[in-house]
């Protein structure tokens, strides 16, 4: 399966209703410190409105609520390996796809068959305190070499500038977060985004 190159990250379905109609074909629903039942709504929303456009929608975390939703694709984080389903997941044919910030987490992430792994921050990164500093390109590098038949997702103070030299460093995607949600115009950046990972 060959995925879109471009891959924003929200935090709302709001995010999703303004913009995945302007071309988005996969997207990353991540919603954090919200009541179960504003997630439920919210990822039932989101399902839908992909759907209803063509598009990929990616639940953050919430691994349960993916399966009893019906929704196609996760993304969990390293520390949610811990603690969910994987043969849940697997069973319910969700694709998955798992952050990774160091070999051992890579071996970790491939050990379970990813549908794609992250690497990040590629760049240093406001969106969140994390303890992993600055990966660098030439990591994406190395992951690539490492595993080269598994999309590799750059993420991580992405931009639409900084988008060609991960594709070059062996990145298959490039997810972009602030620099979408923190645009004077954010229909105009993923409209140069869409146009740069064509």
């Amino acid at each position: 399966m060959t995925l879109p190159r471009f891959y924003p990250i929200f935090d709302h379905v709001n995010w999703l209703e303004r913009l995945v109609p302007l071309g988005i074909k996969l997207v990353q629903l991540r919603i954090k410190d919200t009541p179960m039942d504003d997630v439920r709504a919210q990822l039932s929303a989101g399902r839908d409105l992909c759907r209803e456009h063509g598009a990929i929608m990616v639940v953050n975390d919430y691994w349960e609520l993916a399966i009893d939703l019906g929704c196609d694709w996760l993304h969990l984080g390293q520390e949610d390996l811990d603690t969910a389903d994987l043969k849940a997941i697997k069973d319910a044919d969700l694709k998955l796809g798992l952050s990774t910030h160091d070999v051992a987490e890579l071996e970790r992430a491939i050990g379970c068959e990813p549908d794609y792994v992250a690497l990040g921050p590629v760049y240093p990164t406001i969106l969140k305190k994390m303890k992993w500093h600055q990966q660098g390109v030439e990591k994406l590098t190395d992951w690539k070499t490492r595993f080269p038949d598994t999309p590799l997702v750059a993420i991580g103070g992405m931009s639409v500038e900084r988008a060609p030299g991960a594709f070059d460093a062996g990145a298959d995607l490039v997810a972009a977060v602030t620099d979408i949600t923190l645009n004077k115009d954010p229909e105009g950046r993923v409209r140069q985004w869409l146009e740069t990972c064509g």
